[in-house]
């Protein structure tokens, strides 16, 4: 599958979830485990990443890094996961 192909295929299927999605009301938490299930995917999709760049797909690579880079901008915000800036 192209890039142009797979880009289209998230769009519209991101598009269908934000239309659908409702938003929770109120104050939220998430346990130690709930971050730790979410590192864990954080971690699975740089393999992936690495994984599928080592087999020279570069477009499935790069989606997965965004998926990684994503839920690391996710735990960030909630204030779950401090990520230092420069070296």
């Amino acid at each position: 599958m192209s890039a142009q192909e797979l880009s289209a295929k998230y769009i519209i299927a991101m598009e269908k979830t934000v239309n659908s999605m409702q938003r929770t009301q109120g104050t939220i938490s998430a346990s130690e485990e709930r971050i730790n299930e979410l590192l864990g995917y954080v971690m699975a999709y740089l393999k992936d990443a690495k994984y599928f760049w080592e087999q020279k797909k570069f477009e499935t690579s790069l989606t997965s890094i965004a998926y990684c880079e994503g839920l690391l901008d996710a735990l960030k915000i909630i204030g779950a996961i401090n990520i230092p800036v420069g070296p």
